[in-house]
């Protein structure tokens, strides 16, 4: 039940009708003794300043979490931000100050190896391709590069913005061979981080001979929640390859979102995702 002392958080995007956010952190809150809920806000790329300021003065909104296509524009207008989150350019989570300071992080790439690790798939030593060089994929090809893979391969169709991806991430992360574009030899992982996959008429973010060159141990996972499995992961199934949804991501994500909002004990969090 929704009061006049609820504690509000909030996902942002357009559209937003797709996110699972809310059910999934209301289902939470209603098993905990805060009284918190979540809304969903469909806000236009060209407002996203105007709800930065909206937040800064919205004296019971404890944070909110951002998904595509604002994680870049949020980054560039908040008062503090992660280390992560300033090399990428990108935010998916914020948490108002009690004075109204903004301060975010990015945290959908350690979502997605906490997902990924959960299924058994150790990302050291291993070989990686990243379709995707937006908010979401530079998390996760920066939590690769961090989490020790060998290699690390980004894809665009933006060919210049998969190279400035791949410039920042090899200057940081020397120890791991990064680079664009699709060799042959196939991938131990291969995950789409386009948006590929949520409309029915949507191609595939990546043709068929990928997935054809994968050996059997190899992961397929996307970032799509809806539909829960994409034609991709069906693809990758099809072929006996294990896939990773982004709902399982979206769930690994939720111990991390509320903590960085500051609106559960993370334990607590975890017991209910």
């Amino acid at each position: 039940m929704i009061s006049g002392s609820t504690r509000i958080v909030v996902i942002i995007g357009s559209p937003v009708a797709q996110v699972k956010s809310p059910e999934n952190f209301n289902a939470a809150f209603a098993h905990s003794d805060d009284d918190v809920a979540m809304i969903a806000m469909d806000i236009a790329p060209q407002a996203v300043a105007d709800f930065l300021s909206l937040a800064r003065r919205w004296k019971n909104l404890e944070g909110f979490v951002v998904t595509i296509p604002h994680k870049q524009s949020v980054a560039a207008g908040l008062d503090r931000i992660s280390e992560r989150a300033a090399l990428l350019g990108a935010a998916n989570v914020v948490r108002r100050e009690r004075d109204g300071t903004l301060k975010g992080d990015m945290v959908d790439g350690i979502g997605f190896l906490a997902a990924a690790r959960a299924s058994g798939f150790d990302p050291t030593g291993k070989r990686t391709l990243v379709v995707g060089a937006g908010g979401a994929g530079g998390a996760i090809a920066h939590a690769l590069c961090e989490a020790g893979a060998a290699i690390v391969r980004i894809h665009d169709i933006d060919a210049a913005r998969a190279w400035r991806l791949a410039v920042l991430l090899r200057d940081r992360f020397p120890a791991t061979d990064v680079n664009t574009g699709i060799e042959a030899g196939g991938f131990d992982l291969v995950v789409n981080a386009t948006p590929l996959g949520m409309k029915p008429a949507d191609p595939l973010p990546l043709g068929d001979e990928v997935l054809a060159q994968l050996h059997g141990s190899a992961l397929v996972a996307d970032v799509v929640t809806s539909p829960e499995v994409t034609p991709f992961l069906e693809a990758a199934r099809a072929r006996g390859l294990a896939i990773q949804t982004g709902t399982q991501m979206a769930t690994a994500q939720m111990t991390l979102l509320a903590a960085a909002m500051g609106v559960m004990e993370p334990g607590r969090m975890r017991d209910r995702a």
